[in-house]
């Protein structure tokens, strides 16, 4: 699953950038494409590495209201 993650995130990023920078309309592209490669790394990470990713999202997302 990593590999073709991986993969995926290439072949799916390369494209996007090409349409984008060679002016062509985007706006035929749903968004979870953009997504799905990532969904295959996430999947072929190790138990451990996927929590980990989890908790570094949840951390992101989770405002403290006492920061300074």
């Amino acid at each position: 699953m990593l590999f073709v993650g991986l993969l995926g995130v290439i072949v799916i990023y390369g494209g996007f950038l090409y349409l984008f920078f060679s002016g062509r309309s985007t706006a035929a592209l749903p968004w979870f494409l953009l997504i799905s490669p990532w969904i295959c790394v996430f999947f072929g990470l190790s138990h451990v590495q996927q929590v980990r990713v989890l908790h570094w999202f949840s951390s992101k997302f989770t405002f403290k209201k006492n920061a300074k």
